[in-house]
């Protein structure tokens, strides 16, 4: 097991850009909706005419299949399934998970892939120490982890997602993180092709944390800006 720690997310943070817009939907938001925007405001923000945004959603049920997916990995198809053009392979969203889209010029913060996914996972890790979790990177699994010595020797689960897309160095898609999904759900997929047992799902209501959706967009909020930078809320 490998970890992995470096100080990328640092060149993340930008005092000198215009505040991101900072945004959360109501309700479900359909996928393909969801996709449509993000094309818009990635075009917008490559052509200098948008402002950098965060959104955060919550979908109906279903599947997601990026670039690396194997078809062996879709289990069930008891949800829609979705081609997307994000890295990564199979994963799953639904009610109780919260989706944060990061839609950010990359050019003007840094233009390095591996070092922007290490910022996002440092977010994630940021938002769940504010619950008095601790979240780790794997060098070899991408996402954030918690162990989970209460299941056995070695055991962990993986608590939130990154699957990103990056064209003309702005990016869109972004995390997910399990507040309180049916985590049941995940058994129609091979979460991103990790099959091992001693790796599974977890959310934080199933760490035994009474975290409600508005506390963890909270955290995510204040989080957001230790690893980023200001943003508006619109």
């Amino acid at each position: 097991m490998k970890t992995r720690n470096d100080s990328a997310p640092l060149h993340f943070f930008r005092s000198d850009l215009r505040p991101a817009e900072w945004r959360v939907s109501p309700g479900l938001t359909p996928y393909d909706v969801a996709l449509a925007h993000m094309e818009d405001r990635a075009n917008a923000i490559a052509a200098g005419t948008g402002e950098e945004e965060i959104w955060l959603v919550e979908h109906p049920p279903l599947y997601t299949a990026g670039t690396s997916s194997n078809p062996r990995d879709l289990v069930s198809n008891q949800f829609p399934v979705f081609e997307t053009g994000r890295g990564g392979q199979y994963t799953y969203h639904g009610p109780g998970q919260r989706v944060a889209y990061a839609m950010l010029d990359l050019s003007k913060r840094q233009p390095d892939l591996r070092a922007y996914v290490a910022a996002l996972e440092a977010w994630i890790i940021e938002t769940l120490g504010e619950f008095s979790i601790t979240g780790e990177r794997r060098e070899d699994r991408v996402g954030v982890w918690v162990k989970r010595p209460d299941k056995g020797p070695g055991y962990e689960d993986k608590i939130a997602a990154i699957g990103i897309r990056v064209r003309k160095w702005v990016s869109f898609h972004g995390i997910s993180l399990n507040v309180e999904p049916d985590l049941s759900h995940f058994s129609g997929i091979v979460p991103c092709g990790i099959s091992e047992q001693r790796y599974g799902m977890t959310s934080l209501v199933d760490l035994g944390l009474p975290i409600t959706m508005d506390d963890a967009d909270h955290a995510l909020r204040k989080s957001f800006e230790r690893v980023f930078g200001k943003m508006t809320i619109v």
